[in-house]
């Protein structure tokens, strides 16, 4: 069969009430310039006779044109989209990267987002997807949709909470897989160092059992939709659920997407009675812990 007729019972399987168009509309011989036709997201290229090849949503071409008996048709997909989720990214970064890297809109991932059925979020999770888009490096096809690519990451979050027992750990402590997860964003915020992560932790559930406000600006500057190391004196004034200097206890939820150092931190936190903890060298995140005020007040005169 040559490649026109080929093309015509491709069309008049298409469209069955109406008669195939005739292959020299779109393929013609005397024209080396391509041509397309765009419909039911099918494109003809005129250059050279193709064929295309649906896989779900995405289309294929395979040249047949300049084969020679025997040889194998080569696919070219596009490239794929790489994506890297850096632990602690919020949300609000992590929809603009996906906007760069897509070419989608922001808004159809903030969309996406509040079908938390639809990503697999688990339950507890409240519908809200701050906290279990998974740090990780990714990949994905070019016609991957919002939903496709964000539930990928709410999936290795599952994996991650699988592997970490997250919902046993925190039925032994006495909490909420959320509030474990919250607890693991503030000391993914908070700590710079992997190693100092499990004291960071500590001293959040210390401060916590000690009825103390956990006075964390990280947690603060979340609420008010900034970003930095320290609140300024202003932003304490902030009415937020997330100021911590206001509010006794936790904030509503996560602050931001904690990697697994945190998550594990958050459930086995150093032995200590720390209630305190200041950034002694900024360059390398280097940490001090203590249980004085008056030691901790002295450490942040000397070091800020």
């Amino acid at each position: 069969m040559n490649i026109e007729n080929l093309l015509r019972e491709t069309f008049a399987g298409m469209a069955d009430e109406e008669p195939p168009p005739a292959p020299g509309r779109f393929l013609p011989t005397r024209s080396p310039q391509a041509r397309f036709l765009h419909g039911r997201g099918l494109a003809l290229a005129a250059a050279g006779a193709v064929t295309a090849v649906a896989v779900g949503s995405t289309v294929a071409l395979q040249g047949i044109a300049a084969r020679a008996p025997g040889d194998v048709a080569v696919s070219r997909p596009a490239p794929a989209i790489s994506v890297t989720v850096v632990a602690g990214m919020r949300l609000a970064q992590l929809f603009r990267a996906l906007s760069s890297r897509t070419g989608r809109p922001v808004a159809e991932f903030e969309q996406a987002a509040k079908d938390g059925a639809a990503l697999g979020l688990p339950g507890y999770a409240r519908g809200a997807l701050e906290g279990f888009a998974f740090p990780g490096a990714y990949e994905f096809a070019p016609a991957a949709s919002p939903a496709e690519i964000l539930g990928a990451m709410v999936a290795r979050y599952r994996r991650t909470a699988e592997d970490t027992a997250l919902a046993e750990g925190a039925r032994r402590a006495g909490r909420t897989p959320l509030e474990i997860l919250t607890v693991a964003s503030i000391v993914q915020a908070e700590a710079r160092r992997a190693e100092d992560m499990p004291k960071v932790a500590r001293v959040l559930y210390n401060r916590l059992n000690r009825k103390m406000r956990l006075q964390v600006d990280s947690t603060v500057l979340y609420g008010l939709g900034k970003y930095g190391i320290s609140a300024k004196r202003e932003d304490l004034k902030s009415p937020s659920p997330y100021n911590t200097y206001k509010h006794l206890g936790l904030p509503p939820g996560p602050i931001g997407n904690p990697g697994a150092d945190a998550i594990r931190a958050a459930l086995k936190p150093a032995s200590g009675s720390w209630l305190y903890y200041v950034i002694t060298d900024r360059a390398k995140g280097t940490m001090e812990f203590t249980t004085s005020h008056r030691e901790y007040v002295k450490r942040v005169d000397e070091y800020w």
